[in-house]
């Protein structure tokens, strides 16, 4: 049960600290909601996003399997560099803000449609792809932090901590539509979440050098 516990803390971690930003733009393309950009677009563009972070982050478990532990810990030190540098430059950051014009979001409601569009339909579709390439290049960073925490886990923590992170995706979508009836909270959650979520970077990047125990390459410790 501690390995759970633990893995868990370290998912739920990861998972805000690389995709607090997504309810930034997510809160922008709900604010632009209309008879022909509709909710599941967004969801499911985000969700389709992610996978394909997630899959490009992979190699890093099967990397994981053939290289020692101790050094596959030292990747520990990307997420260490990220955080290190976003607290050194918190300067707000606009450009995909502006990529999907971000403005005060105003709920726009939904005339119905006679014929729904069916969800693969709805997965064919341009707009859908829209929001999942605004989703892959915000998190093109996150690939350098997936990486790490991959390759130093086994399967069992590898399906807990994906779990929490589509999870996570799941409530910044719910929040994000939430915070349409109120654009107050966007800038808010923006000004404040980039100050914390640099240290829980850091943290976790010791959090895998320890699991690891990269420490042992160091003169006298042994391996």
């Amino acid at each position: 049960m501690n390995w759970l516990t633990e893995t868990l803390v370290i998912g739920v971690s990861a998972a805000i600290a690389t995709t607090f930003d997504d309810n930034i733009y997510l809160t922008a393309f709900f604010g632009k909601v209309n008879r022909h950009f509709h909710v599941k677009h967004i969801v499911i563009g985000e969700f389709i996003g992610f996978t394909a972070l997630i899959l490009a982050s992979l190699p890093g478990f099967f990397g994981g399997l053939m290289i020692p532990q101790a050094w596959i810990g030292l990747l520990g030190f990307l997420p260490i560099s990220i955080g290190t540098y976003n607290f050194l430059n918190r300067e707000e950051e606009a450009e995909l803000a502006q990529a999907v014009s971000f403005e005060s979001p105003v709920h726009q409601p939904l005339r119905p449609h006679k014929k729904p569009k069916s969800f693969w339909a709805t997965i064919r579709d341009p707009k859908t792809y829209r929001v999942s390439a605004v989703t892959i290049a915000n998190g093109g960073n996150n690939i350098g932090i997936y990486v790490p925490l991959f390759a130093s886990s086994n399967l069992p923590s590898l399906a807990v901590i994906v779990s929490v992170c589509y999870s996570a995706i799941g409530v910044w979508c719910l929040l994000s539509y939430c915070m349409t009836r109120n654009p107050l909270m966007a800038p808010l959650m923006a000004r404040y979440g980039r100050k914390f979520f640099p240290l829980i970077l850091i943290w976790l990047g010791f959090s895998i050098l320890m699991k690891s125990e990269s420490y042992r390459l160091l003169p006298g410790f042994g391996v």
